[in-house]
């Protein structure tokens, strides 16, 4: 089966939209979720040099209603978690669409193209456009995604295979939008938000485990399983911001073939590990939306469009 272009490395710019549908006008869903790959080829082939590139994800509700007698096994909805000092809310959410080139204009292009063919009643509660800033660094000043695979690793964590042969070449996608106070946040030393982070913020070279503290956000995200081995996902996190609104923030977006990995770093990070010692960086970034999608293979997404399965 033929993954949707998940694996790809970052670009300069992306457009993340989500939207909820009425479940009544299955057909115009269908006829979408057949037709995205077709819209966004029609825009990257006039600018082969932007890499125009679409992710679809599909929400649990609107799963059941496409297509009631077979699900992904771990697709749900977000599971909120009560935190110490914030909450993993859950949002609405029915349609994702993980938009991603080397130029916003022609992420807008395909964005508006895929809100015209949304059926009536359709709402995008959520459109973020997120730009490479530096050299991969989020808005507090610190690299991105260092922890993420090696390019060839990528499809072995993000992707599914014969633990759910029903739904191989999918991927989970966790996606929430994390929003910054910049001004706490540069209140602080540059040492403080090392400690915070548990990396350095110049050469971005992790601390050692000596001077790193146990809620620092990488410590928390460093997970393994029962035999030892480190869980990994696939983030593609980008920034966002306006200067009129005052807004700086991330836009997480994980994906993963086991989305209890995902899940379990949320918990580090809300609950705490051991409970209560929660991510130091959540003093300073507040979740705004939290969905789950997943997201079909190429081939069973033709197929949600022609037919149940």
């Amino acid at each position: 089966m033929r993954p949707q272009p998940i694996a790809r490395p970052l670009t300069e710019a992306a457009l993340f939209m989500v939207a909820t549908v009425p479940p009544d006008l299955s057909d115009d869903i269908r006829s979408l979720l057949g037709d995205a790959e077709g819209l966004t080829k029609a825009v990257g082939f006039r600018y082969p040099h932007a890499q125009l590139s679409c992710v679809v994800g599909i929400g649990s509700a609107l799963w059941d209603h496409l297509s009631p007698m077979l699900k992904p096994k771990q697709l749900h909805p977000f599971i909120q978690l009560h935190g110490v000092v914030r909450d993993a809310i859950a949002t609405p959410g029915d349609l994702f669409f993980h938009i991603r080139a080397e130029e916003l204009g022609i992420c807008f292009e395909l964005a508006r193209l895929l809100q015209a063919r949304l059926p009536p009643g359709s709402v995008i509660v959520d459109e973020v456009q997120g730009f490479r800033y530096l050299d991969q660094r989020d808005l507090l000043g610190f690299v991105d995604g260092t922890e993420n695979p090696d390019a060839g690793e990528v499809l072995g964590v993000a992707i599914i295979g014969d633990e759910d042969s029903d739904f191989a070449g999918g991927s989970y996608a966790t996606v929430q939008k994390y929003l910054h106070n910049l001004t706490a946040w540069n209140a602080l030393t540059t040492e403080e938000q090392e400690q915070a982070v548990g990396r350095r913020k110049l050469d971005n070279v992790e601390l050692d485990e000596a001077s790193k503290p146990s809620n620092a956000h990488v410590a928390l995200n460093n997970i393994h399983d029962d035999g030892g081995e480190e869980l990994a996902i696939y983030r593609l996190n980008m920034p966002f911001g306006s200067l009129r609104e005052g807004t700086n923030g991330t836009y997480f977006i994980g994906y993963a073939k086991d989305v209890s990995v995902t899940e379990r770093m949320l918990r580090n990070m809300f609950l705490g590990d051991p409970p209560g010692n929660y991510d130091r960086l959540l003093d300073f970034s507040t979740p705004t939306t939290g969905t789950l999608f997943f997201c079909p293979s190429l081939e069973l997404l033709q197929r949600l469009a022609g037919l149940s399965i």
